[in-house]
C-alpha cells in the first residue's frame, strides 16, 4: 500500500521521543515497592464494556497491587486519547478504534487485553423488522420507496466501533453502499441515541448494552435484528491499552495488572448480578441497577479478558479505520497487541 513505510516510520520515530521521555520520567520516579514506578495512571469510560475496571474497583483488586491505581473517568474515547497526547496514562479502557489512534499517533503502547466480545447489536424500528423479516437486505429500499426517504441510522460518530461495525454489516454482509442505502448520523455517545431512540428520532441503531435492554424495558418500538456475534465472531469493542512504560519498563507490575483484569472477568461471568451492581455503582444513575442486571442477560455481554479471541475482528476494525481516515494507515496484530501479559498470566 502506498505510504505504508513512511506511515509505519513516522510512528516509529514519534514513538521513540516518547520512549525517551517516558524512560527519562520513570528513572526519576521512586518508591512503588522497588519497582520504580510510583502509581498506575488510569484512564476509563463510564460504559457497559469497561465492566473488569468497575469490579477491580469495587472488588479491591487494585489494592492488591504494590502499586496504586490512580483512576480517572472520562466522557469518551476522543477525550482519553487527548490525554493521552502527554503521556499521562499507564492503563487506558476503552473503544479498541481511539486504541489504534492512540498508536497510530506514535504514543508507545499496545492491547493487553479484551475486555469484551461480539457487544455491538443492530436495533431497528418495528415497521422496519417487520420488512426485514420479508425481504432481508433489500428492505432498505423497500423502506425507501415507501417512506420517501432513506433509513436512518444514529449511532456513535464516524470511525467509531458502533460506526465501524455498521458500516461492516451493511456493505460486507448485505452488500449494500453505506453511503448511498442508508444515512448516517453521527451522535455523541450512548445517552444521545438513547434518548433519539426513545423519542421515536431515528430508524434504528449499532449499539452495545444497556442501550437494548433500556429499549426493552421502555416497550420502546424497536427490536433488534442482528447480532455482531452472528456476522463478525470475535467483534472487538473495549480492550486495555497499556502504555510501553507500565507493559515493558515495569513488566511485573503490567503482569499484576492483567492478572486482576483476569481475575475480574471471571468474577463477572461468576457473579453476573454483584458485577452489575458495581457497573451501576461507578456508573451512577444513568445505569440503574435493575436495569444493569437484566443487561448481563444479554449475549452482547460477553466479557473476556482473552486479547486472541478478537485478533481477525480487530485487523477488520483496522482496515475501515484506515479507510474512514482515523488512523494513517492499517495497523497489522503485531503493531496493535501485545497478547504476551494475558499468555504469561494464563500459562
Amino acid at each position: 500500500m502506498p505510504g505504508t513505510d513512511h506511515a509505519h516510520s513516522r510512528r516509529a520515530y514519534l514513538g521513540m521521543l516518547s520512549s525517551l521521555g517516558t524512560g527519562a520520567l520513570a528513572g526519576c520516579i521512586g518508591g512503588g515497592g522497588g519497582s520504580g514506578l510510583e502509581e498506575i495512571r488510569l484512564a476509563y469510560m463510564p460504559i457497559y464494556p469497561d465492566m473488569q475496571y468497575f469490579v477491580m474497583e469495587r472488588e479491591g483488586y487494585l489494592d492488591d497491587l504494590e502499586v496504586p491505581v490512580s483512576a480517572e473517568q472520562f466522557s469518551d474515547g476522543p477525550s482519553i486519547v487527548q490525554a493521552s497526547a502527554t503521556g499521562d496514562f499507564d492503563a487506558m479502557l476503552f473503544g479498541i478504534v481511539p486504541a489504534m489512534i492512540v498508536m497510530d499517533k506514535g504514543i508507545p503502547s499496545k492491547i493487553a487485553t479484551a475486555n469484551i466480545e461480539n457487544a455491538m447489536q443492530i436495533i431497528a424500528s418495528e415497521e422496519f423488522a417487520a420488512l426485514w423479516e420479508t425481504h432481508g437486505a433489500e428492505a432498505f429500499s423497500v423502506f425507501e420507496e415507501e417512506q420517501g426517504r432513506r433509513f436512518t441510522f444514529g449511532t456513535f460518530p464516524p470511525g467509531s466501533v458502533p460506526d465501524i461495525l455498521l458500516r461492516f454489516w451493511l456493505e460486507e454482509h448485505l452488500g449494500l453502499d453505506p453511503e448511498t442505502a442508508v444515512d448516517i448520523v453521527g451522535m455523541a455517545g450512548a445517552g444521545p441515541v438513547r434518548q433519539a431512540l426513545l423519542a421515536g428520532q431515528i430508524d434504528g441503531t449499532s449499539i452495545m448494552e444497556p442501550v437494548p435492554t433500556v429499549v426493552e424495558a421502555t416497550d420502546a418500538p424497536y427490536r433488534s435484528i442482528a447480532w455482531a456475534g452472528d456476522f463478525m465472531p470475535g467483534q472487538p469493542a473495549a480492550v486495555t491499552l497499556l502504555h510501553d512504560r507500565l507493559r515493558s519498563d515495569h513488566r511485573e507490575v503490567a503482569r499484576a495488572f492483567i492478572r486482576q483484569h483476569v481475575r475480574a472477568t471471571e468474577f463477572t461471568n461468576a457473579n453476573p448480578d454483584t458485577a452489575a451492581e458495581h457497573a451501576s455503582a461507578v456508573i451512577g444513575s444513568a445505569l440503574p441497577t435493575d436495569i444493569a442486571k437484566e443487561a448481563m442477560d444479554s449475549k452482547a455481554s460477553a466479557f473476556i479478558s482473552n486479547p486472541h479471541r478478537i485478533e481477525d475482528g480487530a485487523a477488520i476494525f483496522s482496515d475501515y479505520a484506515a479507510r474512514l481516515g482515523k488512523i494513517e494507515t492499517a495497523l497489522s496484530t503485531e503493531e496493535l497487541f501485545d497478547d504476551g501479559l494475558y499468555d504469561e498470566v494464563t500459562a
